[in-house]
Formats: C-alpha cells, structure tokens, sequence
C-alpha cells in the first residue's frame, strides 16, 4: 500500500456544504488527509509521494455513508424468505460478498442497525481487523420488538428471537436486552415502533407506549449507545423524538405535531426513500403486487413534503438506501437517495450530498473524523467523472466511479467478484400463485359441455 497519495487536477466537493473549488490537490498520507491545496502541493514537493492521480476533469469528494442497511440479510424476496430460510453459517458469508461490493459502489461506511444472528458486529470487528474488505460499519444486534412488531407479522414468535427481531414484554425485558447488545458490542440499539397487524387493515401502527420508548433510550444512553427507531406513521414518529430516540428511520406521514417533537428534540432524520421509489417505479418488472404500486408513491409524496418543511427547519437530513432486500440489492441502489432527495424534498444536489457524507458521520459515530475532506480527517475518498452538482445521478453509475480510497487505501474497482448463484435452501419454492379451481383451469365452453354432463 502506498503511504501517500497526491490528487490533482479534481473539483473538490468537500462535503462540508461549501461551494467545490476547481483544479484542488489533495495530499494523503497514511490513513489522513494530510493537506489541500497550495499547501498539499508544497509538501508534496518538499516530501515526495508515492502514487499520483490526476482527477482532471473529475470530482473529488468524500466517500459516501449509507446510514441504512441490511448487508446480513442476503437480499430476500419476503419475510418468510428472510426468517425461515437462513442459517448462520452461510448468512456470515454472504454479508462478507456483500461488503465487498458496497465498496465498489463509492460506499465508505454504513450502519447495519439490524441483523440476523447479530452477525453485523462479528462483520464490522472483521473488516476493522482486516479480515474482510468492507467499508467503514457501525452495527447493531436485533431489533427490539413488541410481539406486534415489525412487518412480518404472526411469522415473528411471540417470545425470543426471530431472525433480526427480539421480543421484550416489559421494561425489565427490555433494559435486559439493551445491556446484554451492549455487552456484545453494538454501537446502536434498534426500535421497531410500529408494526403490521394481520388483523388490522390498513399501515403500521404504534406498538410501543411512550413509556417504553423512554425505558429503551435511557437504559442505552446511561451506557453511551444511541437508538435508531424504525417509524411508519406520525404518532411514532413524534413518541420516538421525544423519548430521545436519535435517528429515526422513514417517519412516513409526519405530521406538524411530530415534526415539532423532531425539532425540538434534535433527533437527525433518514426516510430511505429508496425501497419505496423502487418499488413504484420498478415493482412491475419483479412482480410485485400492482396496487401497491401508488401506495408506495404516495407515501413518498405525502412523506416528502414534510420533510422538506423538517430539512428548512435545520433537521439534520441522512441518506439511506435499505439496501439488502431483493428490491434493493447490495451494491446497487446506495446513491439512489441522494436524488429522491432532490426529486422530492427540493433539496439542492449540494445539500444532498452533505447529508450523504458529512452527515452521515453520525451514523458511524465518528463527528469529525470522517464525512468531509478536510486537514486530518480519515482519507476516505470518491472520485467520479463529471460534476454531480449538475446532475446527482451519475453517483449512482458504477462507470463513473473512478477511484474509491478508504483510509488512504486504493480500492480495487477492477478484479470481477464472482456472481452469485442462488442455492435451492435460500429461497422459497411454490407450486402455485393461486388456487387451481376449475374456473381458471376450464375455458368457458369446457365448463359448459360439463354442466350438460
């Protein structure tokens, strides 16, 4: 590995919010940023460097953070895929594939809140042991969940652990199950607020009393670990903001109330977009049921437009992408919600960006230390042809990508990773979509020549 790295010739986006600064140089050294411009072309002169790179024509910025990811997941087709057809073994060595390839993505860093077989600890102390090639990871263990939590309904069991989920009834349970993750190592504790219930029509509801939420959040803040709350209506959305809940994922119809509580608590905000966008504008092509196609976007205008109102009010803003599902495959989608930013909330490419950087070290814990391109900071680096300023898309274009530098390593973006074949246990087998009657089997005069017999 080269000890120093001179970038040059690059339009500097530094991801701090201010404007890019043309024909930049950017020194590293070691695992640092060591100098920007005269001034890291000055040391480069008077120290030497290892390696060049000529960025010309090219933008120059912070790798990017996903603050929403499931890399242990093994991109299932449904809950019943995820839960019952997983084992251990093979999960760990799929989310070692997948962390390779959100690397190559641009991705730096991500937080994996929720896991199966709380494998994303054992993933996170692997690749900072340099065991495994992944990006920067702050991990959680499993889901807190009421028995009514979550979206896989009655699969979820009433006591123990469910793939990414554990049950806790009371408070007892439930300051139990915050300090055994800690004791293991997890740098978040999750919530899912709000849940599907098979007998209730309709989105999730709030499954968790306000008590509750608060019981959760002051048993992990005595201990320095923050929470993440997966919240899909307004009422959860403003109990977890104000029990101190410090990133809240979708808050899906946020209302004025809610929004309000965000403020005023300064919870950072991550609506992961993505899964939702990909489902409304691509559901049709895997298959996924035609009405909830508008739902879906629905939900994201309705969403939205709160958003937009929470981003003017100062909220802080983190980009998620969900990443781990069929819909969202790891490697794929990261950027995406950078422009669902843009298309929907009115945010400028810039602010976007920031929140899918320098933002974005809040989920990894590490304010200041990585997220920007600044003297001293991590040298996590993306270099991409063109100027996403102008068009926010071209990061998700794996073409585009030119260099990713992570601690002041060169990635390599070239050696083919093996495609993936499913194997016949992961996934589930049907032998039909629907029943066979003898209506759908028969045509119309079949069925009449029968009636005559």
């Amino acid at each position: 590995m080269a000890d120093s790295i001179l970038i040059t010739g690059g339009a500097v986006i530094d991801g701090t919010g201010a404007a890019p600064r043309a024909d930049e140089a950017v020194l590293v050294r070691g695992d640092r940023i060591a100098a920007l411009g005269a001034e890291a072309l000055a040391q480069a002169e008077s120290g030497g460097v290892d390696e060049r790179i000529d960025a010309s024509g090219r933008t120059v910025m912070p790798g990017l953070i996903d603050a929403h990811t499931h890399l242990s997941f093994g991109e299932p087709t449904g809950n019943d895929e995820l839960l019952n057809h997983r084992t251990q073994g093979y999960s760990s060595m799929l989310s070692v594939y997948h962390a390779r390839k959100v690397l190559r993505a641009g991705v730096t860093g991500v937080l994996d809140a929720d896991c199966l077989w709380s494998i994303g600890v054992e993933l996170r102390d692997a690749i900072d042991t340099g065991i495994v090639e992944g990006p920067r990871m702050r991990a959680g263990g499993q889901a807190l969940m009421t028995m009514l939590g979550g979206t896989a309904g009655r699969m979820i069991r009433d006591e123990g652990t469910t793939g990414y989920a554990t049950v806790v009834h009371n408070r007892d349970m439930m300051v139990k199950e915050v300090r055994r993750q800690i004791k293991y190592g997890v740098d978040w504790i999750k919530i899912m607020v709000t849940g599907l219930i098979p007998s209730m029509k309709g989105p999730e509801v709030k499954v968790w009393s306000f008590d509750e939420l608060r019981t959760v959040c002051d048993a992990a803040h005595e201990l320095n670990t923050k929470v993440v709350a997966h919240c899909r209506n307004s009422e959860s959305t403003r109990d977890a903001a104000r029990a101190g809940v410090d990133l809240i994922y979708h808050a899906s119809y946020m209302d004025d109330e809610a929004l309000e509580a965000v403020v005023e608590s300064g919870s950072a905000l991550c609506p992961t977009f993505t899964l939702l966008g990909n489902l409304a504008d691509y559901g049709q092509k895997i298959g996924s049921a035609p009405e909830l196609l508008d739902v879906f976007r629905a939900e994201i205008e309705v969403t939205a437009a709160q958003m937009a109102k929470a981003h003017a009010a100062g909220v802080p803003f983190l980009t998620g992408s969900e990443t781990g599902f069929a819909v969202t495959p790891v490697g794929e989608w990261h950027a995406r919600e950078l422009e669902m930013f843009v298309q929907y909330m009115g945010m400028t490419p810039m602010a976007a960006i920031v929140a899918a950087t320098r933002n974005g070290a809040f989920a990894l814990r590490m304010e200041g230390e990585v997220g920007t391109l600044e003297t001293g900071r991590l040298a996590d680096v993306l270099i991409v042809d063109g100027d996403p300023l102008k068009d926010v898309t071209i990061l998700q274009d794996r073409t585009r990508i030119a260099e990713v530098i992570k601690g002041g390593r060169r990635i390599d973006l070239t050696t083919p990773i093996p495609e993936r074949r499913m194997r016949s246990t992961d996934q589930v087998r049907f032998l039909a979509s629907c029943p066979l009657t003898r209506g759908l089997a028969l045509t119309e005069d079949q069925l009449e020549k029968l009636a005559r017999v």
